[in-house]
């Protein structure tokens, strides 16, 4: 397994969550290191939109309808809106690591830590993408999503419905996932077709083919201050 998360360089609280979730990984027996992946920050989202010929196309105000796509895209709670961007830059260029490697990766946010050790392949399953993470506490309509996961008998199963059809409805917090290089192909394709959105949003069941979640969870989140809404 090939493990990255993503953290922001001399960032306290990231760089906390990080030492955290690496002895997490070791103390459930992950036999595999977990990479540091260096985070996008403000001072630097202009110029890798730039070099990467990327346009975000996401309302920072309230919500709009995304002709294109036939989606509500509704504004995230966010002080400085380039934090927004820079964690989507930050997981668009792992995804393009896993096109580049030709291997599948997991990737964790700084606030993920584990619970259970990984004990499959993704490769052995449907999805492209499978979300990991324990949903309670981390997305909204946590439990209705965490309920219509445990009465599912699968273990591996698609992302559940908890909306209207034109909310983008993805992972639970989008804080660790693993992603094939198909996978990742799809992502990029939409972000070519539709510009880039918020991570978690542009990764929905609307749009991504073999997307899904893990019955067994094997990631939580750690009780962090968030680094992208404040």
């Amino acid at each position: 397994m090939i493990a990255y998360s993503i953290v922001i360089r001399n960032d306290q609280i990231s760089e906390t969550g990080y030492d955290r979730l690496v002895a997490s990984s070791e103390h459930v027996g992950n036999k595999f290191n977990i990479q540091k992946f260096e985070a996008i920050t403000p001072p630097y989202v202009e110029d890798t939109l730039k070099k990467k010929a990327l346009k975000w196309n996401y309302p920072a105000q309230g919500k709009i309808i995304d002709f294109a796509s036939g989606l509500e895209k509704a504004a995230y709670q966010t002080r400085d809106v380039k934090k927004r961007i820079a964690c989507a830059l930050s997981h668009y260029m792992l995804w393009l690591t896993a096109i580049n490697l030709k291997q599948s990766i997991l990737v964790l946010e700084h606030d993920a830590m584990f619970s259970n050790s990984i004990d499959f392949q993704i490769e052995k399953t449907p999805f492209q993408i499978l979300g990991i993470n324990n949903p309670l506490g981390c997305t909204r309509k946590s439990k209705e999503f965490y309920d219509n996961i445990v009465k599912t008998p699968s273990a591996y199963q698609p992302v559940p419905w908890i909306d209207e059809q034109k909310i983008p409805q993805g992972l639970a917090g989008n804080s660790a996932y693993i992603i094939t290089p198909q996978g990742a192909e799809q992502l990029k394709r939409l972000i070519k077709d539709y510009g880039l959105w918020p991570n978690d949003a542009i990764m929905c069941k609307q749009l991504v083919r073999r997307l899904g979640v893990t019955k067994k969870f094997y990631t939580t989140i750690q009780n962090l201050r968030s680094t992208t809404t404040t």
